[in-house]
């Protein structure tokens, strides 16, 4: 084990991204994810990389594509409504097929909302927050050491299958402090494709490389749109994600990720002193969601019911809810607005279905 050093969620990330090889970062400052860039506005000059704020997210987000359909490891940052000014661009990315990493730190929403931790991004993440048929795919960390080993695998899913990658954090993993390993984890590389589609200029000696998202010819879309769910097919086939803790005793089993899942931990710790065990599902993947590796819980004969534990007003729920299918109760337990749901009023919210005294 390396030596470990004391670090923010949000420094690990940019710190993280420099390791993976990102030496162009673009981005808008929005609170509680400031210190991301911060952070990277300081060490990108030392390893020769750029770093630009731009005007506004929307600048920013078409800067990453700019410089991804130049071939470079390019990112960027934001929060909740930052991220939603940036989804006509992440459309245009992922139809123009390129590789990139973005990462969310949400916070409260609707509208401009708060500053505090909220998971209610998911559908905007996982369904697809901008216009037509894409898929990004979407890690969840639930550590600041997962931020950082989820930053530099991200970068690797996006070049391995041109496409866009987020970091789906919350402000309370970007804002808290933990002793991590900077050296990266062993892991089994990636043959990563070569990157002969991009606009590096060729002066005759090839063909031009087009990076491009607009088809006028319907024949031509739809069959970009095919090339597309093609690649989301083997995705799904290849790179889902997910812990589960405890599953093979539980009376229960909470679904969680994130900070909520980190509250999971306490919750079954607790329910062990009142005589039942709950088990953790954590999803890592949110896209692709691990919805086989849940319907095979929910036919588990001594598991009574699932919940699905957020700080939302209930939208993983919804795909917990088609994983299980009807074989098992699903129940929610959500707070929002930057609310934080304590272990002891889900514990107990947890043992009145149960009818645990």
């Amino acid at each position: 084990m390396g030596q470990k050093v004391l670090i923010k969620g949000t420094e690990a990330i940019g710190e993280a991204a420099i390791m993976a090889g990102c030496r162009h970062f673009f981005g808008y400052p929005i609170t509680p994810q400031n210190e991301v860039a911060e952070y990277i506005s300081k060490r990108m000059p030392e390893v020769g990389g750029c770093f630009l704020q731009a005007e506004s997210e929307l600048a920013a987000i078409n800067m990453v594509y700019g410089a991804a359909g130049a071939g470079a490891r390019a990112m960027t940052s934001s929060s909740s409504p930052g991220i939603s000014l940036m989804q006509e661009g992440i459309s245009y990315i992922a139809a123009a097929e390129l590789p990139c990493l973005i990462v969310n730190v949400m916070r409260g929403g609707p509208g401009l909302g708060g500053i505090q931790p909220s998971q209610s991004d998911y559908f905007q993440a996982t369904k697809g927050g901008g216009h037509g048929d894409y898929h990004l795919v979407v890690l969840a960390p639930s550590s600041v050491q997962e931020m950082i080993d989820l930053i530099m695998e991200g970068f690797d899913i996006a070049d391995q299958y041109k496409n866009p990658v987020m970091i789906l954090a919350d402000g309370m993993l970007g804002q808290m402090m933990e002793p991590v390993e900077l050296v990266p984890k062993k892991r089994i590389p990636r043959q990563l494709p070569p990157k002969d589609w991009a606009t590096t200029g060729c002066d005759g000696s090839r063909q031009r490389n087009v990076v491009n998202s607009l088809f006028m010819i319907p024949e031509q879309l739809e069959q970009r749109n095919l090339v597309l769910m093609e690649k989301y097919k083997r995705i799904e086939e290849n790179e889902i994600q997910f812990e589960a803790i405890g599953i093979e005793d539980a009376d229960a089993v909470i679904v969680a990720y994130g900070t909520m899942a980190r509250i999971a931990r306490t919750i079954a710790q607790k329910a062990k002193g009142l005589g039942f065990n709950i088990g953790i599902f954590r999803p890592i993947t949110l896209w692709p969601f691990p919805y086989d590796a849940i319907s095979k819980i929910a036919e588990t004969p001594d598991i009574k019911a699932l919940f699905s534990i957020e700080m939302s007003a209930g939208q993983m729920v919804e795909d917990v809810k088609l994983a299980v299918a009807g074989k098992k109760p699903v129940h929610f337990y959500g707070r929002t607005g930057g609310m934080i749901p304590s272990p002891d009023e889900v514990l107990n919210y947890i043992s009145k279905i149960l009818e645990v005294r």
